[in-house]
This record gives structure tokens, C-alpha cells and sequence, in this order.
């Protein structure tokens, strides 16, 4: 090789093999510190700033609801008996697929962001503390909420998804009746990941109402607690009505659907929405599985009117600490309804906007009390057997 005079006066200081493993495992830590600072900075911009629900405040009509980040949900209708008899009425609660004013991909799409962030923080705090939290994990529901269609299932998810101790999925999984061939493991995958002492939840509130699905809850857990929100089958079935001719426009009449014989005034059990306020008849196939200790009824008019007390029996009836208080919940004088928000801080509650709603049919006030008439022996043995008057008749 050549002799190069530079090369011989160029002095090159190579440090020893310690001191380049020490630079070496600094750097990685370093690196691993800018890329956490990073991920939380991510994770915190994207933390919803709170949950808002709108409620109604007089008794009546819940329909499937949802929660956001400062996003107002209607949760029930905003009518009063009156509205039963032919006025006009709003309903201001979203229907089933129409999760909330963006619409159910959007709402979906929310629960999957919301998901993928927790998880995101989690595996940063792995990281952070050198190992993985084995801890978390997907268990199948302790607690399902199965009924009833426009009783208020969505308004009392959300409620409860306050809770810390309580983890649950926003979309409904309907396993129990129409999914039920692809298995456990399948409705496993669905549940969001819990931490030793929180509960996982689902509703899907055709449960209440589906044969096979009593026998198929007990035979994934006999010790599963249900609860059940039920409200006036008079308004619920307008309801009912009203979601489907928001979709279809071109469906029969009220009156129509109502009575299998309108001369005489004989009422059809063969509609289904009939057929769901028959809250008697489902009860019994319940109650050949579960012992009526392990139902709670929620009833959807006190969601309204006192959504703080009803949150209280159903907080107690699941083992859960009293977190979701009157705190949680403020009445706005000017829209007549309570608004939900989250009390700490200083954020201001949102309330349901003026585009949110949907316009009742007028009834005859004959259809009416003929429907009224047909539920009240159904009303009366519901009554008994849960041991509670609704104040329906």
C-alpha cells in the first residue's frame, strides 16, 4: 500500500468498546424518548374533550342513541301524551342506523378510533415500563342490555359508558340472534379489552323480543345480569312507526298496520312493533332461564325525567360504585331537557340542535285508546310480575 503523508498525520481518537456500547444504548433510549413524547402528544390531541347527550325531559321516547367527543345525541322523543292524541310532535331521538347526526359509519368509526388509541396508549406505557400488560384482556359480556327497540338502550349505554369500571361495544353485536353460528370466540373478538374489575357489556335490543336467545345467553353464562329498559308500548310503537317510515316513505298506513280488522277494530299481534310491547308475554320465556333477581327494568320515561336516580338503581343492580350522579347531568330551562356531560372542568354542556328530530304522524286519538285498551291486560300482568307500576294505564 501506498504511504500517504496525510493519512499519517491525521490522528484518529477511537474510543474503547465500553464507551461505544454506553453511546450506543443512549442513543436508542433517546430515540425511544422523542418517539413516546411523540405517540402521547398523538394521543392526547386525539382524547375526546367529553361526552354530551341530549335528553328530553318529559316522558317518552327513546330510540337508539350515541355518544361523541362534544357531540349532542337526542335521546327520547319530545313529546307528551298529548302527542299520542293527533299533535304534531318531534322526535328527537336517532333511530337504529342512525347512530348520530353524521351517521352510523361515522358513529362506528369513532368506537374504532376511540379503540385503537387506548390500545395505541397502552402498548406506549409497555414500553414505557419495559414490559406488556398481560392484565387487559377480552372477556365476553358479564352484563347485556336486551331490550327493547325505542325503550332508551342507547341513552342508557352511553350513560353507563361514563363509568370507568365499565367497558362496553358501541355497535350492537347481535350475536345472540343473528350471528350465533360463528361462535363464542367470534363475539369474544368483538368485546373491547378490560382490566381486572371492569365489566364488559353489549346491547342489542331485539334480544328481548327473540325466541332462541334467552336458552343461548344461559348456555354462555346462567350468571349473566340483563337488563331490560322498557317505556309506554303505546308511544313506543308509534316510535317504532315512525323510524321505518323515515326510511321507507311508501309503507301503510298506521291504521293499517294496526289492525288486522279496522271494522272491528281488531288489533294485529302479527306486526312486529305490536308485537314488542307485549312486554308480558317475552318475560316468561325469560324467566324460564333466569330467576327475575338477575333482570332489572329500567323504565325509559325516568331516563327523562330523572336520569340520575335511574342511573342509581342500575349502578347498584351491577355491583358498581355510584360514579354516574346527578353531577353528570344538567337541565337546560330553555330546551326543557337535561344535557349530560362529564363534571370535571369547566367544559359547557351541549344540548340537542334545532335540526335534530323527527315529526310524529297525527293519530286518531280512536287508534290510540283501542292500542291503549289492547296493552293494558299485557301492561297489568308486566306489572306483577316485575313487581313495579310503570304508570302506563
Amino acid at each position: 500500500m501506498e504511504y500517504s503523508p496525510l493519512l499519517h498525520n491525521l490522528h484518529v481518537v477511537v474510543p474503547p468498546p465500553h464507551v461505544k456500547n454506553k453511546l450506543f444504548v443512549f442513543c436508542i433510549m433517546l430515540s425511544l424518548w422523542v418517539y413516546m413524547i411523540y405517540c402521547c402528544v398523538g394521543y392526547c390531541s386525539t382524547m375526546p374533550s367529553g361526552v354530551i347527550v341530549a335528553v328530553n325531559k318529559p316522558a317518552g321516547r327513546p330510540e337508539t342513541e350515541t355518544e361523541s367527543s362534544d357531540v349532542v345525541v337526542g335521546l327520547f322523543d319530545n313529546q307528551d301524551s298529548s302527542s299520542s292524541l293527533g299533535v304534531v310532535s318531534r322526535d328527537l331521538l336517532n333511530n337504529e342506523n342512525d347512530l348520530d347526526s353524521r351517521g352510523g359509519e361515522d358513529w362506528d368509526e369513532i368506537i374504532r378510533s376511540e379503540a385503537r388509541a387506548s390500545e395505541d396508549n397502552s402498548n406506549n406505557n409497555a414500553i414505557m415500563s419495559g414490559f406488556f400488560n398481560e392484565s387487559e384482556s377480552k372477556k365476553l359480556p358479564q352484563a347485556i342490555i336486551i331490550g327493547v327497540k325505542k325503550g332508551g338502550t342507547r341513552a342508557l349505554l352511553e350513560f353507563l359508558r361514563v363509568h370507568p369500571d365499565i367497558r362496553a361495544v358501541g355497535a350492537e353485536p347481535h350475536f345472540f340472534d343473528r350471528n350465533y353460528d360463528k361462535g363464542l370466540e367470534w363475539y369474544r373478538e368483538l368485546m373491547p379489552k378490560t382490566l381486572e374489575g371492569q365489566m364488559t357489556m353489549e346491547k342489542t335490543p331485539s334480544y328481548y323480543v327473540t325466541k332462541e336467545v334467552p336458552a343461548r345467553i344461559h348456555a354462555m353464562s346462567k350468571d349473566t345480569k340483563l337488563i331490560v329498559v322498557v317505556r309506554d308500548p303505546v308511544t313506543r310503537v308509534i316510535s317504532d312507526y315512525t323510524q321505518t317510515r323515515s326510511k321507507k316513505p311508501d309503507i301503510p298506513s298506521f291504521k293499517s298496520l294496526t289492525f288486522k280488522n279496522m271494522t272491528a277494530g281488531v288489533i294485529d299481534t302479527t306486526w312486529s312493533a305490536v308485537q314488542i310491547g307485549m312486554y308480558a308475554k317475552h318475560l316468561e320465556r325469560w324467566l324460564q332461564y333466569f330467576p327475575l333477581e338477575q333482570l332489572l327494568f329500567v323504565s325509559g320515561e325516568r331516563l327523562i325525567s330523572d336520569p340520575a336516580g335511574e342511573m342509581a338503581r342500575v349502578q347498584d343492580f351491577l355491583g358498581l360504585r355510584r360514579v354516574v350522579t346527578h353531577k353528570y347531568f344538567h337541565f337546560n330551562p330553555a330546551k326543557g331537557f337535561p344535557c349530560l356531560k362529564r363534571p370535571e372542568g369547566n367544559s359547557k354542556p351541549h344540548c340537542l340542535g334545532k335540526t335534530k328530530g323527527r315529526t310524529h304522524p297525527n293519530i286518531d286519538p280512536e287508534i290510540v285508546q283501542r292500542l291503549r285498551d289492547f296493552y293494558k291486560p299485557f301492561n297489568s300482568k308486566f306489572y306483577q310480575m316485575t313487581g313495579h307500576d310503570f304508570g302506563w294505564d
